[in-house]
């Protein structure tokens, strides 16, 4: 955490000398358990996978760093048959969404599982959005500890509640809104009620692990579009078209988001990152992929990202890229670091009302 200058090229952590490029990693170290480090783009940070024995606890604090990745925690029994099927495990509990842990065909690689987060509020014969929600680094050596991870780490869940319970009142000492853009967001609930979404949670892997990642990226894309979409639209009471489709995810994540909506566009009306893992330097190549894929077809996107965010310079790059190229994009910058603490307080509150205000059809 004490960063020493040693020439042009290095910096030092006690005696270790370490390359430039590596000057993200070490500062991500500390602050977020499931913080994403990247040379170009993600590459690795110590996040701590929580057990696979039922449904990951509550986490109440980020988890502490550690010199290494620790190992990963022990895959959960799957089913003998690989048809889908829904497990019966103690699932958290919510006053306002239903949890469904649900295992489909894929890739024991790439996933075969996603938590189903149904709204119990809606009336009969209601229909709501569909938002993929893919999570960080942190969460990635386990697939159960991956499709909890934003339930119980991100505090979505609690964020969906606070919602539709206003006002919404700080929870945290921090300030991670400042008081106008707090009274901002709660007058435009005031304004008009949050109506409501299905989130669907799959795991994210970390395919910069993997032999060859662009091909698992374009694999992973087909099992979210052909696979968890579809099981998803059966299982809940959601519009079924892929203008009310959404995808997006934090830090790693919001990365992978941006790789899944490149390949698939036509199967999502709109995209978006929380603190995604992108470099500043990869950030206009981001913007002309999505362009050229886009085409003449305007879809809307946001990029939420804070101003101790690691990623800060990339998002806010990638932004103006996509503005440039006829792309919209939303972008929000709220104080604070890149961590658990600030996506349970603010994070996960504002990419919710993002979906949930978005122009639809």
């Amino acid at each position: 955490r004490n960063l020493v200058a040693r020439g042009p090229g290095t910096c030092q952590t006690g005696p270790v000398l370490l390359p430039r490029r590596r000057l993200l990693l070490a500062a991500l170290v500390a602050p977020f358990g499931a913080a994403e480090a990247v040379a170009d783009d993600p590459a690795r940070s110590p996040g701590t996978p929580l057990p696979s024995a039922g449904p990951p606890a509550q986490a109440t604090a980020a988890p502490t760093a550690s010199a290494a990745p620790p190992a990963a925690a022990p895959s959960a029994t799957a089913p003998k048959s690989p048809s889908s099927s829904s497990s019966t495990s103690t699932l958290p509990t919510s006053t306002d969404l239903d949890f469904r842990e649900i295992q489909v065909t894929g890739d024991k690689a790439l996933g075969r599982r996603f938590l189903l987060c149904v709204p119990k509020h809606l009336k009969a014969g209601d229909k709501v959005p569909l938002v993929v929600l893919l999570h960080g680094l942190g969460e990635t050596g386990d697939e159960r500890t991956g499709i909890y991870a934003w339930v119980q780490r991100y505090g979505l869940a609690t964020a969906y509640e606070r919602l539709r319970k206003t006002p919404i009142a700080r929870v945290s000492k921090r300030k991670d809104w400042t008081d106008a853009r707090l009274a901002e967001v709660n007058a435009s609930l005031t304004q008009k009620a949050f109506s409501g979404l299905c989130l669907v949670c799959p795991f994210t892997p970390n395919v910069h692990k993997l032999p060859n990642p662009t091909a698992s990226l374009d694999s992973y894309a087909s099992w979210i579009v052909d696979t968890v979409i579809p099981r998803a639209r059966k299982d809940a009471p959601v519009h079924t078209d892929a203008a009310r489709t959404a995808i997006d995810g934090c830090s790693l994540g919001g990365y992978m988001a941006l790789e899944v909506f490149a390949r698939k566009p036509d199967a999502f009306g709109a995209f978006g990152g929380v603190q995604a893992a992108v470099s500043e330097f990869r950030a206009p190549g981001y913007a002309e992929r999505i362009a050229k894929a886009l085409g003449k077809t305007a879809k809307p996107s946001h990029l939420l990202t804070s101003e101790a965010d690691p990623f800060l310079a990339g998002n806010k790059k990638l932004a103006a890229e996509l503005t440039k190229k006829s792309v919209p994009c939303d972008l929000r910058v709220l104080p604070g670091p890149h961590d658990q603490p600030w996506l349970r307080e603010a994070g996960s509150i504002e990419l919710l009302l993002w979906h949930d205000r978005r122009k639809k059809p």
